[in-house]
This record gives C-alpha cells, sequence and structure tokens, in this order.
C-alpha cells in the first residue's frame, strides 16, 4: 500500500511516521509513505495557498489550483482520495478496515475554512472525519486515519491476535487487562486470570468485554442477544 498526504506542514507527518511501529513498517518495506508540502504546487510567487471565500465570512479558504497540481502530480488509475474534514462521515473500525485493500490513498489535509468546492466535487471520493469536533488543521486527523489504517497491514503488527481482540474490532470495548506483579498496592489481579482455564478465562473476558461497552459505549450495541449473552454470562462472573 501507497499513502500520500498533502499538507501545509509535512514535518509533522514526517515526525510520526518515521518513529515507532509505522517507521518500523516503512524499514520493512510494508507500506510507502510521501508527504508533499501544498505551498510547492503555489502559481503564487509568494507560495500563497488560500483566499477569501465568495459571499463573504469569516477566515481563509484553501485555493483549488495548488490542491488541482498536488493531486495532479501525485494521482494515478488506483488512487482513492480522502479529504479529512469535520464534515465527513465518522472514521470508525469498521471505516479503516474497508481501506486495507486500497492499492493507493492520498489524504488531504485541511487548514483554515477548508478547501474549495470544487475540488471536493471533481476530485474527492470520500469526507472523513475522526470526530465530532474542530482542530486547527488536518495533519492530526491524516495521521488519526493512517496510523488506524496501517496497523491493519499484515506483518505491520506482531501478532494478529492483537487486531482480533481489541476494542471496536466486533463493536465491543476491549476487556481488562493485567501484568505482573500479582499484587500492587492492594489490588489483585482476577483469581480467574491465573487459573490456566483457557475456557473461563475467554468467558470472563467476553463478559467484561460487554459490560465495558455497556458503562462507556452502549450505543454501539445494536443486537439485544448481546446483552442477552451478557446476562447469562454475568450469573457467573459477577
Amino acid at each position: 500500500m501507497r499513502i500520500d498526504v498533502i499538507t501545509l506542514f509535512p514535518e509533522i507527518i514526517e515526525t510520526y511516521v518515521n518513529t515507532g511501529i509505522i517507521g518500523r513498517a516503512l524499514k520493512n518495506n510494508l507500506l510507502k509513505v510521501n508527504y508533499v508540502n501544498l505551498r510547492d504546487f503555489s502559481n503564487d510567487k509568494h507560495k500563497r495557498v488560500d483566499d477569501y471565500p465568495y459571499g463573504g465570512g469569516p477566515g481563509m479558504l484553501i485555493k483549488p489550483e495548488p490542491l488541482y497540481n498536488a493531486i495532479k502530480e501525485l494521482k494515478n488509475d488506483d488512487t482513492y482520495i480522502i479529504y479529512l474534514t469535520p464534515k465527513g462521515n465518522l472514521l470508525s473500525q469498521k471505516k479503516s478496515n474497508s481501506f486495507i485493500n486500497k492499492k493507493h490513498l492520498l489524504l488531504i489535509a485541511g487548514h483554515y475554512e477548508g478547501i474549495d468546492q470544487r475540488i471536493i466535487d471533481m476530485y474527492v471520493d470520500e469526507e472523513i472525519s475522526i470526530g465530532d469536533y474542530v482542530l486547527t488543521g488536518g495533519e492530526l486527523p491524516c495521521l488519526v486515519m493512517l496510523d488506524s489504517i496501517v496497523r491493519l497491514i499484515p506483518g505491520v503488527l506482531g501478532s494478529n491476535e492483537s487486531i482480533i481482540e481489541e476494542s471496536h474490532n466486533d463493536n465491543l470495548l476491549e476487556y481488562p487487562q493485567y501484568t505482573r506483579p500479582e499484587k500492587f498496592m492492594g489490588a489483585e489481579v482476577p483469581k480467574i486470570l491465573l487459573s490456566g482455564n483457557h475456557k473461563k478465562i475467554k468467558e470472563w473476558r467476553r463478559y467484561k468485554s460487554i459490560e465495558n461497552t455497556i458503562i462507556n459505549r452502549a450505543d454501539l450495541i445494536k443486537d439485544n442477544k448481546i446483552i442477552e449473552e451478557f446476562m447469562k454470562l454475568k450469573k457467573t462472573y459477577k
């Protein structure tokens, strides 16, 4: 997979993608990440990329010409273009999974009051939001989306089991986890995790996963069978 990012601050993208798990994935040639400075595609002698919006209103808007030039430079037949914006479809685990088979993703990091609508109408395949709030720029949303996708690429994480069991993979939040020491400041690891009974441990984790979801994100539970399963498990693991 190749991911390109059009940004006004390529140094932000560079710092993040060259460290940690993503940096290791790049070194192992599991993916390619490229980031370009939108100002490099401006026809203005001062490299200006913004202007006042027609019709008035606060703030500035990113002009269509530099975005067009950047897209023209980066786009190929396999490119899927995503604009990160608060008015887009909400990013979710399911949504991130849907991008895994894309050969080339082109992410646009917006700024100011956004980008000219004509670029969206003519070139953007999908608008994505990372949440119901507004940030000062699109770099963080681009990195959030990039990270959520890259970690799903086979080989990027050490264990595929980690992906299967983590929060939101099945619309449930993850169960609580513990490590050594067995006792810490008077709090003990649940005895069932020390039992060696893998069937019971699996059931307990399922129960706690549903419980966490009910308490913190009940909106994620769409199937009444989950509640029925929880009530049944509760008799044993409450």
